[in-house]
């Protein structure tokens, strides 16, 4: 049963799977159609030797989910004589998710998921299923998934309506789907087994949220230019004496971002910043290690045969197969690192809404309360802290943690879950609120450089990064909605990843900050940098600063 949505193009990227190897980065490729899978020859003869021994042992012995029933109905047992109606049975009873049906790219991703680890050769299940999965992902076509069935104990209503489809009885979207398999009682608890679905939905919101907090990393450069912000934060030496991983990397990419040195010298005038500027490496530094530990955990996941049970051939020492019966399908890693994830994310967009802060206030920037033109009481940027931190209560709210949660299900046998399916999929929700967040900082820095008539040092990626947001972003500063500046500004973040990747390689050469434009282009509004710590008047437009936010004391 197909759609008239339209299929994926034909990738000439090739990605081998072969249930040991297969990168996050990869899944993302293939949920996205920018790659083709082909499963490796020898994962596949795994796969084939899996499915004999696995209908060996269901012949001979009791195994769960083939010769038996599941959950609380484990001790009973399946006649020989309706076992190929069993497993049909079974996927139709738990093909019951609820909700919206998920987007393409989230299904692509579990099929892409459940593919390979098939292919670890653990399942016991039939190998047309593998290269179905396989040719459902090149043509573009996927199974209507519902959104919720999954308690993170295994995502049995989502595969269950993907078995359905493979076996012919469920509506496919997209391209041309793969001919029908005849699924039996060797199948169906095989291909359920398995959490594919919470791992695609993990791996495409981590690649997402990690890209936007390495822009984040720009933004924040191009509002420490705006407001003649200390270098200082990002010395080498400081972070030396703190060896963290991840904050010690972040102050180098902003050293190079900004053409900073590794000893930078103090600024004239203040004499430390707001949290806002300085502690953007002991706040975004957590965040990366928190993306680093989930992708360790999905790297497993995504690679593993998780199955129960799990089918072990026999071996030259060990001759007699087994099927494993366990507890592997508990995601209580991935519950865990998902919800450390998220909680590291709130901080960096905290940190975000005190730049836009210090953006609004005179006494950082030189210019009128707000971003505002010369028009009394003009109101400028003033909204825009609102907007964000209505983002950010969403992204709070996305941030509690999954892995709290607890139910006892199928009569008190299932006493546990993990929650990792509703972590996925609250990650994945928090990437849109904290985009716009830093959407919100990204228009006040743009409008806080060009009123002071400032201009990054276009070699440099924070210059590259002001020249893009320019092309995009309006430059009148009289009052008007802004609504399509922000979601200009988001939908710019995904370009700004690139561009902060460019930051290699200038580490320890001090560049100038920022070129001033001439003084005939300069807004009336803008006042000329002063060295004092504080400005001499200039009229009632620009009240005198407050010398404690000047300083930024702690």
């Amino acid at each position: 049963m197909m759609s008239s949505h339209p299929p994926y193009p034909v990738a000439a990227a090739v990605v081998v799977l072969d249930g040991q190897s297969l990168p996050v980065a990869d899944v993302v490729r293939l949920a996205d159609g920018a790659a083709r899978p082909v499963p490796g020859t020898d994962s596949m003869k795994r796969v084939e030797r899996t499915w004999d021994v696995a209908r060996e042992l269901a012949a001979s012995g009791r195994v769960y989910g083939r010769s038996t029933g599941v959950g609380a109905n484990r001790t009973e047992a399946v006649p020989t004589e309706a076992a190929a109606d069993h497993g049909l049975r079974l996927l139709r009873s738990h093909a019951g998710a609820i909700g919206g049906a998920l987007p393409a790219r989230e299904v692509r991703a579990m099929l892409a998921v459940r593919a390979n680890q098939l292919l670890a050769g653990g399942a016991g299940l039939r190998p047309t299923v593998v290269t179905a999965l396989c040719e459902a992902l090149e043509t573009g076509a996927y199974p209507v998934v519902n959104e919720f069935g999954s308690v993170g104990t295994g995502d049995i209503a989502a595969l269950a309506q993907l078995g359905l489809a493979l076996a012919g009885e469920h509506p496919w979207w997209g391209g041309r789907p793969p001919g029908a398999q005849p699924l039996d009682n060797n199948d169906a608890l095989a291909l359920i087994s398995s959490n594919a679905l919470t791992l695609g939905q993990a791996t495409l919101a981590l690649d997402e949220l990690r890209r936007l907090v390495t822009a984040t990393e720009l933004v924040a450069a191009l509002s420490l230019l705006a407001v003649d912000g200390s270098y200082e934060t990002f010395a080498e030496p400081v972070h030396a004496a703190r060896p963290h991983a991840g904050s010690y990397a972040v102050a180098a990419d902003m050293r190079r971002m900004l053409g900073a040195p590794d000893r930078p010298a103090p600024p004239l005038g203040r004499i430390q910043d707001p949290y806002g500027f300085r502690c953007v490496p002991q706040i975004h530094g957590p965040a990366r290690d928190a993306a680093d530990a989930l992708e360790s955990a999905l790297a497993v996941e995504i690679n593993a045969a998780a199955e129960n049970p799990l089918i072990v051939p026999g071996t030259e020492s060990e001759p007699a197969p087994a099927a494993y019966h366990h507890g592997g399908f508990y995601l209580a890693q991935l519950a865990l690192a998902l919800d450390h994830f998220r909680l590291s994310l709130v901080q960096t967009a905290r940190l975000s809404t005190s730049r836009l802060a210090a953006l609004n206030e005179p006494a950082f920037t030189r210019l009128r309360p707000f971003l505002a033109d010369a028009e009394p009481a003009s109101s400028g940027v003033m909204i825009l802290e609102y907007a964000a931190g209505a983002a950010l209560g969403d992204l709070r709210a996305y941030s509690a943690p999954a892995s709290l949660g607890h139910t006892v299900l199928s009569r008190g046998v299932e006493e546990q879950a993990s929650f990792a399916s509703l972590a996925a999929r609250q990650t994945l929700r928090a990437a849109g609120a904290y985009r716009l967040v830093v959407g919100c900082e990204l228009v006040a820095a743009v409008r806080a450089l060009r009123q002071r008539g400032l201009r990054p040092e276009p070699g440099l990626p924070v210059g590259r990064a002001f020249e893009l947001a320019e092309s995009v972003l309006q430059e009148s500063s009289a009052d008007r909605p802004l609504t399509d500046d922000v979601t200009g500004a988001a939908a710019l973040l995904d370009r700004f990843t690139d561009l902060a990747a460019d930051a290699g390689g200038r580490a320890g050469r001090a560049t100038p900050r920022t070129t001033a434009v001439p003084a005939t282009a300069v807004p009336t509004a803008v006042l000329p940098p002063v060295p004092s710590p504080v400005p001499p008047p200039v009229g009632p437009l620009v009240p005198p600063p407050d010398p404690d936010l000047r300083r930024g004391i702690a």
